[in-house]
């Protein structure tokens, strides 16, 4: 099935979840507290998305002191960044999944999981679908791979 297909799927069944749980909800409670539920969790969403965030940046510091690829932490960044935009559209479902993304051991995993699947990999630069680093190699080494060659450059008018 192709991604767009997925992400039509996506956008038709999603509100019609929304929908009929914050009419159950509603039923249950009322719609004034309905409301109110829905908006007491996008604040409190946001509340421990800013300070995930906070910590996921200091993660990413971290390692790039160390001089080391960020490549965990910035992909737990992504996965924050989707979980924001769901935990801020209104409805249960979406708070949910927001919140679970929000939760750093299952965050964590679920970077790895994506690293190890090959859509995203630590380094640079694009690739289909996802990123790639290119790794440099001294020609000494007796590696296989991409060789780097430091060299100077003089740009010459053709007058």
């Amino acid at each position: 099935m192709s991604f767009f297909r997925i992400l039509f799927l996506l956008f038709l069944t999603i509100p019609l979840i929304e929908i009929y749980l914050l009419i159950q909800v509603g039923e249950v409670i009322g719609a004034l507290s309905t409301v109110f539920l829905v908006v007491a969790t996008a604040v409190l969403g946001v509340w421990l998305l800013r300070w995930q965030g906070l910590m996921t940046m200091t993660k990413v510091q971290t390692t790039l002191a160390r001089g080391e690829l960020p490549a965990l932490p910035m992909i737990e960044g992504v996965t924050l960044l989707i979980a924001g935009a769901l935990l801020l559209t209104p409805g249960f479902f979406t708070d949910a999944i927001g919140f679970t993304l929000l939760v750093p051991p299952l965050r964590q995993k679920l970077a790895q999981a994506l690293l190890r699947q090959g859509m995203f990999s630590a380094g640079a630069g694009f690739s289909q679908g996802g990123f790639y680093q290119h790794e440099s190699r001294q020609s000494g080494e007796g590696h296989s791979g991409p060789r780097v060659i430091d060299g100077e450059c003089e740009h010459r008018d053709e007058k």
